[in-house]
């Protein structure tokens, strides 16, 4: 008998164990906090318990579709509603959700359709006229439906299509059990970004996405109050699970069809927006906006997808805004690691903590520590200088590239995830080139007083070709932010 199934065979078993899915979040919210607004966008407000209801009509519309428990189900859409609820319906439904980047070419989200094995597709009628030249030509999606505008308003040349009302009419209220019996059932398949090759289909799980929910909500610090606006594409990363984080705490997301620096200014004034997450780039028109101004309140702002510059950082400090620096890659349901700042680092000038806060950071709270290793997975010298691999493990590493395309990079081998993204590591260490404080001290801290490893900005890699295992050049799994990131 293995392991596993002496556990199982222990008394009590059944009633200490429940399977982790995202989906309890909103069965919670929803119960403890029915009239809460729990979704904005534009001048519609949708309370906790009616968008619980319109997750459990789409889900069930979703199986009277024909979706069986295991298919998937494409969404192409921007940050609006129906996407929002397609996080919750489609795995409620027992489906697979693929979220589509809006940036892809025709080809690109017929390939990704195809290798997904997609069944049915929800496609905004933003992009419809965009992608209606391939969907007479994909393998496995039976049905289209159209969201948002009616097609014809949005382009009169449109095919005529089925539209979101249409789907959710064949749903029912018949409740559904926000639970699943296997927390290893995949519940998203995020695809990375087209470096070199085809597009690779990175696999979620309902325990994944839960776990790094909640690191979500401890490490941008979430509550109920939280008032979060979609800067960051739901797309990518699911988000970083940031809508499954917030329906936990029962905040109120505010959807945002484009990222625009008058419309974000103003939502931040009329909402209360209290985070946001984005790139360093949705940063910069933040703060170069001409109604920027600083703010009367705390704002913060979780930023990834490339390092973010000493510069952007001290400029949203200047506004007002707490940034929290984030870094992980696509397998690794996004963010993994996260700046953590020490309290030494206030002793020294804002432009001294925001060259220290433009570090990758540490491991999260439900991650296990990342390690950068030689070819022969030792670890290399915390000095900042030597170069390795970045390898991880633990509750949000992906279970693997769906239907097995991985190629030597982004490997699970040796019971690790070999990332194939080199940098070098600091730590507090002995001397002075392995560690880094704002205030000139001449001796480092102690190890016990700052038990952490920073990886340096991109700044510390060298432009040479990056490095496999066997010394070789090859291409990286999609990076969220961090020393290979460009």
């Amino acid at each position: 008998m293995s392991s596993e199934e002496r556990a199982n065979d222990r008394p009590g078993h059944e009633v200490a164990l429940t399977q982790l899915t995202p989906l309890a979040f909103l069965g919670r919210a929803a119960a403890v906090f029915p009239d809460k607004t729990a979704v904005v966008m534009g001048e519609s407000r949708v309370t906790y318990r009616d968008f619980a209801a319109e997750v459990t009509r789409l889900a069930r519309a979703l199986q009277a579709s024909g979706i069986s428990p295991g298919d998937r189900v494409a969404y192409l859409c921007p940050n609006v509603p129906e996407l929002l609820a397609a996080h919750f319906a489609v795995p409620l439904a027992g489906a697979v959700l693929v979220a589509l980047n809006t940036r892809l070419s025709a080809d690109e989200v017929r390939y990704i359709l195809d290798h997904s094995g997609a069944k049915l597709l929800v496609v905004d009628s933003q992009f419809l006229s965009g992608v209606a030249p391939v969907l007479g030509e994909l393998d496995t999606v039976s049905e289209v439906v159209v969201s948002g505008a009616p097609a014809d308003a949005a382009d009169p040349g449109a095919p005529a299509l089925p539209d979101y009302a249409a789907l959710l009419a064949r749903g029912s209220a018949e409740p559904l059990a926000w639970a699943v019996d296997d927390e290893r059932t995949p519940i998203s398949i995020n695809y990375t970004s087209r470096t070199t090759g085809s597009p690779k289909g990175v696999v979620y799980t309902h325990r994944g996405a839960y776990l790094n929910a909640i690191s979500q909500i401890l490490h941008s610090g979430h509550t109920a109050n939280s008032v979060s606006l979609w800067t960051l594409p739901m797309s990518h990363c699911n988000g970083w699970c940031t809508g499954w984080a917030l329906a936990a705490v029962a905040g109120t997301q505010v959807c945002l069809r484009e990222v625009r620096a008058d419309v974000i200014w103003r939502l931040l004034k009329e909402e209360g927006i209290t985070h946001l997450n984005g790139a360093p780039t949705v940063l910069a028109t933040i703060a170069d906006a001409p109604d920027a101004h600083r703010l009367d309140r705390e704002l913060v702002v979780t930023v990834a997808g490339a390092p973010p510059s000493p510069t952007v950082i001290a400029r949203m400090s200047d506004l007002g805004a707490r940034v929290i620096h984030v870094y992980g890659l696509t397998e690794t349901y996004g963010p993994y690691t996260v700046n953590e700042p020490q309290p030494i680092w206030w002793e020294g000038t804002p432009e001294e903590r925001a060259r220290l806060q433009s570090r990758q950071g540490v491991a999260m709270v439900t991650a296990d520590p990342v390690r950068v290793v030689d070819t022969e997975m030792n670890d290399v010298p915390a000095d900042g200088t030597t170069m390795g691999e970045i390898v991880m493990r633990g509750n949000t590493v992906m279970t693997g590239y769906f239907r097995g395309r991985g190629g030597d990079c982004g490997r699970l081998r040796g019971g690790w995830f070999h990332s194939c993204i080199p940098t070098g590591i600091w730590s507090c260490g002995t001397g002075p080139r392995t560690w880094s404080s704002p205030v000139g001290r001449t001796s480092p801290p102690s190890r016990s007083s700052m038990p952490w490893t920073p990886i340096p900005p991109c700044s510390r890699r060298p432009s040479s070709a990056r490095p496999t295992r066997s010394g070789a050049s090859c291409s990286r799994p999609s990076s969220c932010s961090g020393p290979a990131s460009r």
